[in-house]
């Protein structure tokens, strides 16, 4: 399971779903939400607070599979695991100080707010069932996600097993084979001792 770089294949796995959601969350709190007004604005803060949650369990799944990682690349993937989480608490904040500021109203749409609000009902309603769609389709790729990523681990267990068992029974036979020689010479020792009896009795004959 170790790649190239000395990691895991999994951690990069990890690594590369948690740039995506970041990436997916700066356009958000950078573009998308300064821009956005009532139920529309909620929705997109509501979907970029899920995709942090995300974003947070995948952290905790990295940090479960560098227990996993040899110790010469465990220390430098805690390092970049502490990045990645330095970037998730930048996020945080981030969407904190953009949800504090309140999008002004121009004279407009205060004068004709009467016809705006019938507009913007239609448009509540029609974010409001996007985002209902799209929560059922982020949890349902988080749900394939992470069977994939189970999947993975129970592998990683049995490829685990398999070389512990093998280890086993190399020791097994290495010890069957010691104890062959220790039971070699000591009959050997018995036949010295019998063989230097006889040539002593000779000898005094």
């Amino acid at each position: 399971m170790a790649s190239a770089a000395g990691g895991s294949e999994l951690f990069t796995s990890y690594e590369q779903d948690f740039n995506s959601i970041l990436d997916s969350i700066k356009v958000k709190i950078e573009q998308h939400i300064p821009n956005k007004k009532g139920e529309e604005r909620k929705a997109i803060i509501r979907s970029v607070e899920r995709e942090i949650d995300e974003a947070d369990e995948i952290l905790g799944q990295m940090d479960m599979e560098i227990l996993n990682i040899p110790s010469p690349s465990r220390t430098r993937l805690q390092a970049r695991l502490r990045l990645f989480r330095s970037e998730a608490e930048k996020m945080k904040r981030d969407l904190r100080r953009t949800t504090a500021i309140v999008p002004k109203s121009s004279d407009r749409d205060e004068l004709l707010g009467g016809f705006n609000s019938m507009e913007d009902g239609q448009s509540d309603f029609d974010a409001s069932t996007m985002d209902q769609r799209q929560r059922l389709l982020s949890g349902t790729e988080r749900l394939g996600q992470s069977s994939r990523r189970l999947e993975d681990s129970h592998r990683l267990a049995l490829e685990t097993e398999g070389i512990g068992i093998n280890i086993l029974s190399t020791l097994k036979g290495q010890r069957e084979t010691m104890t062959r020689a220790r039971d070699t010479l000591a009959e050997a020792d018995s036949h010295i001792d019998k063989a230097s009896k006889t040539l002593k009795g000779m000898a005094r004959r």
